[in-house]
């Protein structure tokens, strides 16, 4: 990928929404603002004990889409981010960073909610809306 893409990726402030699916297919999606690209190719995010964490442990594929409004109503930016999950953590160094990280940001209850590090590596991006123009063009 490329370092303007886990620029764009980590600007702040941001929401974005991360949908995933059991291995039923049920589709979750909800709204996290923690997902933090540390490579061109890694994402980590720190997830409750919740419906989210639950279906990755079912299916790890998921989708991290991020908005943003453009200079009009009808010229809006942003990405889907496809994304495999390839490590769960529930103890060690990585969940003990989430947990301080969501605290300074978020308050000590939601730090204290944090139950999971999982780290993605990413599989593929496209534009919010794709038109053949790339990405890299969408941000």
């Amino acid at each position: 990928m490329s370092k303007s893409l886990t620029e764009y990726f980590n600007k702040q402030p941001r929401l974005g929404v991360l949908s995933t699916s059991n291995k039923a297919g049920e589709v979750d999606s909800a709204y996290f603002g923690s997902p933090r690209m540390i490579d061109d190719q890694t994402v980590m995010v720190a997830l409750g004990k919740n419906k989210t964490l639950a279906n990755l442990q079912e299916n790890p594929n998921a989708c991290y889409m991020i908005m943003e409004p453009g200079k009009s109503i009808f010229e809006w930016k942003g990405l889907r981010i496809y994304m495999k999950m390839t490590k769960c953590e529930t103890s060690g160094d990585h969940v003990d960073l989430m947990k301080k990280m969501i605290s300074e940001k978020a308050g000590e209850a939601a730090g204290k909610m944090i139950y999971a590090a999982v780290t993605f590596s990413v599989a593929n991006v496209r534009p919010l809306a794709d038109f053949g123009q790339g990405w890299e063009k969408s941000i």
